[in-house]
């Protein structure tokens, strides 16, 4: 998809939705094993524990003859001992174009997460500057693990973790348009974010920092630097969905919050 250069409030919204679905089409393909693709879907399974990392993208509104895919693919989901699983809408389509299909399989419905955006021209540079903060590309396997231990316990995950996030997310962003970024603190790897370029926009993941090193500002420079980089490779609009403690520190860089991030799920066992 071309870049976004519209920045009005409806094109903000489409390209926060878009970039999260070009997201999950490029974690699709990181495990061949798990990958479905044909012209109404794409399916994923990865190795991470986490519902967002096994789904299903809906590409059209429901037809009667998707029920056989969607019962396929709760068997298939069951069957690889996947408990939760997520199923995602491309934009333009909405809530209603799927909440009746897929009620009655018993899936959930979700819009707990807040959908920010930026025009980047906006962007306050002036977060970049902590003292002693220096950042490197994770881009070889020593760098993609040393990004995945400051992930891991930036974000509070079990350990153990290490081998499927490393895999699966470590693995993908040592090129654009999916980029992982790690902040050194005087020489200490303590925070990590992530750059995606899709949907004709500059999407921001994964941002943490370790616990000790929190309320110094390194969450929002680990935000601005790969936005900044994005801007100058010629993007306009950056895009994230907010935990509940980053909602403010991204305010306070100029994101607006224009959506709820929407999804389906559902539970395959008890």
């Amino acid at each position: 998809m071309p870049i976004q250069t519209d920045t009005s409030d409806a094109a903000l919204i489409s390209a926060t939705r878009a970039n999260l679905c070009d997201f999950f089409r490029h974690l699709a393909k990181s495990n061949q094993a798990g990958y479905f693709e044909n012209d109404r879907f794409i399916r994923w399974r990865t190795q991470i524990v986490h519902p967002w990392f096994h789904g299903i993208l809906a590409k059209f509104p429901a037809t009667p003859g998707d029920d056989s895919f969607i019962e396929d693919s709760i068997t298939h989901f069951r069957d690889h001992h996947v408990g939760l699983f997520t199923f995602w809408m491309e934009p333009p389509q909405t809530r209603a174009d799927w909440e009746s299909a897929l009620k009655k399989f018993g899936f959930g419905y979700s819009d707990t997460t807040p959908g920010m955006a930026i025009d980047l021209d906006a962007i306050d540079e002036s977060a970049l500057k902590v003292d002693g903060l220096e950042f490197k590309i994770a881009d070889d396997d020593k760098s993609a693990w040393t990004w995945t231990e400051v992930f891991i316990q930036g974000y509070g995950l079990p350990l153990g973790f290490e081998p499927s996030i490393f895999e699966t997310w470590g693995n993908l962003g040592r090129d654009i348009p999916l980029r992982n970024y790690i902040g050194y603190l005087n020489g200490k790897p303590v925070a990590t974010s992530c750059l995606f370029l899709g949907g004709g926009a500059a999407g921001i993941y994964s941002v943490s920092t370790l616990p000790e090193f929190r309320g110094k500002g390194i969450g929002a420079a680990m935000t601005v630097k790969p936005l900044l980089d994005a801007q100058a490779m010629g993007y306009r609009i950056g895009t994230l969905q907010s935990s509940d403690m980053g909602f403010n520190i991204y305010k306070r860089l100029g994101f607006r919050h224009l959506c709820q991030i929407e999804n389906f799920y559902l539970q395959t066992r008890q």
